[in-house]
């Protein structure tokens, strides 16, 4: 019985290791990009960085979100990713 259970012990920890390793490989494989989303948010309009947890700047309107975000993408070769007030996709501006 001692070497089910070891045999078990060693499997289940080899499965567990190699799924932090093959996590960790997918999270290094992403891209950094410095696409600007102009997204709805608290009744106004952000610009947020794609990836980034917290908002570059808010506006009142959405026309001022998008000169801001194109500031942005343009000086990083990115791109402008307009969103609708219900968050769906509405128009994309590119600057590479």
């Amino acid at each position: 019985m001692a070497d089910i259970n070891t045999s078990n012990f060693w499997t289940n920890l080899l499965k567990k290791i190699l799924g932090i390793v093959f996590k960790n490989m997918r999270n290094n494989m992403t891209v950094k990009t410095n696409n600007q989303h102009v997204v709805p948010h608290n009744g106004e309009w952000a610009v947020k960085g794609e990836g980034n947890e917290r908002y570059t700047a808010t506006y009142h309107y959405q026309q001022d979100a998008i000169e801001r975000a194109k500031d942005i993408a343009s000086k990083h070769n990115a791109d402008v990713i307009i969103h609708r007030e219900d968050g769906s996709i509405r128009d994309r501006i590119s600057f590479k």
